[in-house]
């Protein structure tokens, strides 16, 4: 037992504080209990942020697991992110926050994420290093588990203040909101227009452009 403490120390002193509480918690602690041996196993096939610059193709870093993006998305995919970063962009009102599409956030050296569409502000370098004021995943049947649940967690916990899932094959859009540090579902967007007016640059998203020529 003493080996398996050693090892999930060394490997995880490399880490920031934040990371290893990110992925510490997530895969070592079971039932309000410590299960070290999850922790030496998480520990030993750690990967981190030099890995990753390394790696060639799509992939995203979480709680230093490899994840494979999915293959090239489809055009309706492209089409929800791309007509809802318009709608953000195109009604926001300030000047110092823009909308990102796959852009990496650099949560911390164990988790690197991509989201399909972000609005970032007062970001100064390459990637994102903030917790974006919004973010949009557009789901297809290989992401939704990762972006239902594990994404889920990841920007609640980071404190992203919208997380909007978007669903092209049903003209869909699931919106949460950050209320009391845990999301809050604000409802079912199909051809409604959302008023994000309670965060720093304010914006809106008329669903019905978005959607209007994915619909039969």
């Amino acid at each position: 037992m003493l080996g398996m403490y050693t090892q999930v120390y060394k490997k995880f002193k490399q880490l920031s504080n934040k990371c290893f509480k990110l992925i510490f918690y997530h895969f070592a602690i079971i039932n309000n209990k410590v299960n070290f041996k999850r922790a030496a196993m998480c520990a030993i096939a750690c990967y981190t942020y030099d890995d990753y610059k390394q790696w060639e193709g799509d992939w995203e870093l979480i709680y230093g697991q490899a994840v494979a993006m999915a293959p090239v998305p489809v055009i309706s995919h492209k089409m929800v992110a791309f007509n809802i970063a318009k709608e953000i962009s195109n009604n926001l009102e300030c000047d110092e926050c823009i909308v990102v599409l796959e852009e990496d956030w650099i949560i911390c050296d164990g988790t690197v994420v991509r989201p399909d569409v972000a609005l970032i502000c007062d970001e100064e370098g390459d990637f994102i290093t903030k917790a974006p004021k919004i973010v949009v995943e557009v789901v297809s049947k290989s992401t939704a588990k990762k972006d239902e649940k594990i994404k889920f967690e990841i920007y609640e916990k980071e404190k992203v203040d919208y997380y909007i899932l978007a669903y092209p094959n049903h003209c869909k859009a699931k919106v949460y909101r950050l209320k009391d540090g845990k999301f809050d579902k604000v409802g079912d967007f199909t051809k409604e227009t959302l008023h994000i007016e309670d965060i720093s640059c304010p914006t809106k998203i008329d669903f019905d452009e978005v959607f209007k020529r994915l619909r039969k």
